[in-house]
C-alpha cells in the first residue's frame, strides 16, 4: 500500500471511530436522524485531496528517522495519525470556507452544508418542512466544528507516550489559532478598499501566511520534528524558516494559476478568484502598475472589482490587465525568490540535523510538489 493509501485509508477509520455518535443516547429518532447524516457526510467530506500536508509530515519524520516507517512501528503510527489529524483539520476549515463563501461544490461533490440542505429537504419531518438551507447551513457548521475536535483528539491520542506530547499538542492548538485569525483576515480582506494596492498586497500576502501557510507547511514539518525527538525550539524555527516561504509560494502559485493554467489541465475554470471578486496579490500589484501607466484600466479594475459579480468578458479583460501590467510576471519572480528562501533552509536544516542524502532527496521532492516546477526560475534577475 502506497503512503498515500495508508493515509486515505486511515483518516477513513479514524472519521468513523470518532464522527460515529451513538445512537441509544440520543433522545429522539429526529437527532439520531440527523445525527446519523451529519456522521455520514463527516465521512464523505474527508475523502480526495492530494494530501500534501500528510505526505510533508511523513516525509519529514522518516528522513530524521533515515528510514520509512512500518504499520509495526508505534513511532510511525503516531507519525501517520499526526498527518492524518492535519487532513482531518483541513477538511474542518473546508467545510467552514464552503459555508463563509456560500460555494455549491467541494472536489466535484456537493459542498458539506449543501449536501446537508439536500438531505433536510428530503427528510423533514413536519408536513410543512424545515427551512433545509438553514438547517444544512448550521449543520454545516457543526460537522465543520466535529472535525476540529477529532483533529485534536487524533493528535491526543497519537502521541500521549511521545516525548513531546505537549508541545505537540499546543502547536496543534496554535496552528487552529492561527487559521482562524487568518480567516478573519480573509474576510477583511473584501471590505479593504482598493485605492491602496501596498495595503491590499500587504493583506493578501499576510492572509497566505497565517491561514495558508501554518497548516500547510509549518505545521506539518513542525510536527514531524517534535514527533522525531527534536527539540521544540529548534522545531519550530527550522518549521517557519522552510514553511513560511514555501506556503506563501504554494498560496501564490494557485492564485497565479488561477488565471494563467489550461482549465483541461487543473479540471476548474479559469479566473474562479476574479468571478468572486477576491482581493489577490495579483490584483494588488496590477494596480500598482495601471495607476501610473494605464489610469483608465485602473479605473475598469475598480469598477469592476467593486460590483458584486464579474462575466465572461470581464474575466476575460480583467486577465488581459494581469499580464499587460507585469503582474503575472512580478507573481512568477516573487513565487520562484519564496521557492529559493525555502530550498536554501531546507538545505540548512538538513545540515544542522544530519539527515542522509536519500533523506534530503525525499524531502526536495516532497516540498516541490507544492509549487509547479515551471514557477521554480525567475523571469528576470532578482
Amino acid at each position: 500500500m502506497t503512503t498515500r493509501n495508508r493515509i486515505e485509508h486511515r483518516i477513513g477509520e479514524l472519521i468513523v471511530r470518532l464522527c460515529d455518535a451513538h445512537s441509544d443516547d440520543l433522545g429522539s429518532a429526529t437527532s439520531e436522524q440527523l445525527c446519523r447524516a451529519v456522521a455520514d457526510q463527516a465521512l464523505v467530506s474527508s475523502r480526495g485531496g492530494k494530501r500534501l500536508r500528510a505526505l510533508l509530515l511523513m516525509t519529514f519524520h522518516d528522513a530524521l528517522r533515515g528510514t520509512p516507517g512500518t504499520d509495526d512501528d508505534a513511532g510511525a503510527r503516531g507519525a501517520l495519525d499526526l498527518a492524518c489529524a492535519i487532513e482531518v483539520f483541513q477538511t474542518a476549515a473546508l467545510v467552514h470556507d464552503d459555508i463563509i463563501d456560500d460555494a455549491d461544490m467541494r472536489r466535484g461533490r456537493p459542498a458539506a452544508h449543501k449536501a446537508l440542505e439536500s438531505f433536510c429537504a428530503a427528510h423533514s419531518p413536519t408536513s410543512a418542512g424545515l427551512d433545509a438551507a438553514a438547517m444544512g447551513g448550521g449543520l454545516g457548521i457543526m460537522l465543520g466544528d466535529l472535525l476540529a475536535t477529532a483533529s485534536v483528539a487524533i493528535v491526543n491520542e497519537a502521541t500521549a507516550t511521545m516525548p513531546h506530547h505537549g508541545p505537540i499538542l499546543d502547536r496543534f492548538l496554535a496552528m487552529h489559532r492561527d487559521v482562524e485569525i487568518g480567516q478573519v483576515m480573509d474576510l477583511a480582506a473584501e471590505r479593504m478598499p482598493l485605492d491602496d494596492p501596498s495595503a491590499l498586497a500587504s493583506n493578501a500576502l499576510a492572509v497566505f501566511r497565517w491561514k495558508t501557510a501554518s497548516y500547510t507547511t509549518v505545521a506539518p514539518i513542525e510536527l514531524a520534528l517534535l514527533a522525531a525527538g527534536v527539540a521544540p525550539g529548534v522545531s519550530h524555527e527550522t518549521a517557519r524558516e522552510i514553511g513560511v516561504p514555501l506556503g506563501t509560494a504554494f498560496q501564490l502559485a494557485d492564485d497565479l494559476l488561477d488565471v494563467v493554467a489550461d482549465p483541461a489541465v487543473t479540471g476548474k475554470p479559469v479566473g474562479g478568484d476574479i468571478r468572486e471578486g477576491k482581493r489577490t496579490v495579483l490584483l494588488a500589484d496590477a494596480l500598482d502598475a495601471l495607476d501610473d501607466a494605464d489610469p483608465a484600466e485602473a479605473a475598469f479594475l475598480r469598477d469592476r472589482f467593486s460590483r458584486s459579480g464579474r462575466d465572461d468578458a470581464d474575466v476575460r479583460r480583467i486577465i488581459d490587465a494581469f499580464v499587460a501590467s507585469g503582474a503575472v510576471d512580478r507573481s512568477r519572480d516573487r513565487i520562484a525568490r519564496l521557492w529559493r528562501r525555502s530550498e536554501s533552509a531546507l538545505d540548512g536544516a538538513a545540515t544542522r540535523l544530519g539527515i542522509a542524502t536519500d533523506g534530503i532527496r525525499a524531502l526536495r521532492s516532497v516540498c516541490a510538489r507544492f509549487v509547479p516546477e515551471v514557477l521554480h526560475v525567475e523571469i528576470s534577475p532578482a
